[in-house]
């Protein structure tokens, strides 16, 4: 059984627990240092958001998180929460400049690059940096945690490559510059949510453990971090909307499959491998990859539109991907012959 005067007793020396004067030294120059604007920083903002840019624009996922790693946003994020809580006006402004910055000379370049490649369509790795919710959040608040630990405590610091990747700070603002290229208003306003889901996220957290560690009293860090939350809060109402829309699309999807496979008569003659829903249509298409030996004819899928609509009270558009079966056996002896 747990000893609660143990746990408690433990909290109780987290809590008074205080770094020493000598190593708070160290972690506020070191913030300084990575929160300073030079040829480093602009160089990897530049390279990051290049990268970033061009594997959103060809889907690829591992170019992306190749993005993620170079990309030095998360540093002048912890700069910038240090200095709200102790007041460091220095400090603050750096990281915050930092973070300025960066952030424009990003959404400019991936809007120059968007306009010059010009491609009629997003891909889903793009789109699917429009629509933030609580779990982003979630996310955020843990890396930035990891990250604000690993100022404190340096033998961790390799960690920080994990985050980078886990938090995803670049390719969101890539997204705003993709959107404003081609005018989608929608899609630079979600991934403009997203990336300050990210940053208000980081920012909370890393001001946690700071105070969690002793680096800093909780009466002089009472009122940025009374700011952060009251921030953080004002976006828990969009991001709260997307995550329960994303629970019901979700539900829906599984109502969907089920009905389609259990209670037609259509999808007892064909194998269903795959199944897409794209909620961002009206009606949402429902793309549907199966194999069959016999061709499903346009009647087919009126009829299961209409049955559709019928079930989950709301229409869809049915898009079928099919590949046919066709059963290829050895040569049988007297096949053999006849040839």
């Amino acid at each position: 059984m747990l000893n609660i005067n143990k746990i408690r007793h433990y909290f109780n020396n987290l809590k008074n627990k205080r770094v020493a004067p000598h190593e708070i030294e160290e972690i506020r120059s070191g913030l300084l240092e990575e929160s300073t604007i030079d040829i480093n920083y602009l160089v990897l903002i530049f390279g990051s958001c290049v990268i970033a840019t061009l594997g959103l624009l060809s889907n690829s996922v591992a170019v992306i998180i190749g993005a993620m790693i170079v990309a030095p946003l998360m540093l002048p994020i912890r700069g910038l929460a240090f200095g709200a809580l102790e007041g460091n006006v220095v400090l603050f402004r750096k990281g915050l400049s930092a973070i300025v910055v960066g952030t424009a000379l990003a959404i400019t370049l991936a809007l120059l690059v968007g306009y010059f490649v010009g491609l009629p369509e997003f891909g889903s790795e793009i789109i699917s940096r429009s629509k933030p919710n609580l779990l982003d959040l979630g996310i955020a608040v843990a890396a930035g945690g990891i990250s604000g630990f690993a100022k404190v405590k340096p033998k961790i610091s390799g960690s920080l490559a994990g985050t980078a990747i886990a938090v995803a700070l670049m390719p969101p603002i890539c997204v705003v510059g993709l959107g404003l290229s081609q005018a989608n208003w929608s899609l630079s306003i979600g991934a403009t949510l997203l990336y300050l889901t990210n940053l208000l996220g980081i920012t909370l957290s890393c001001m946690l453990t700071f105070l969690l560690t002793g680096c800093t009293p909780l009466h002089r860090a009472r009122k940025a971090l009374g700011w952060t939350l009251a921030f953080t809060a004002v976006l828990l109402i969009p991001l709260g909307v997307s995550f329960f829309q994303l629970v019901r699309q979700a539900r829906l999807e599984a109502s969907l499959k089920r009905a389609l496979v259990n209670r037609t008569i259509t999808f007892q003659r064909v194998i269903l491998l795959d199944s897409d829903v794209n909620w961002l249509t009206n009606p949402p298409e429902v793309r549907l990859n199966v194999r069959t030996r016999e061709p499903v004819t346009p009647r087919q899928v009126m009829l299961l539109e209409e049955f559709l609509k019928k079930e989950m009270d709301q229409p869809f558009t049915l898009i079928f991907q099919v590949g046919q079966i066709e059963e290829v056996r050895r040569e049988t002896p007297d096949n053999s012959q006849l040839k």
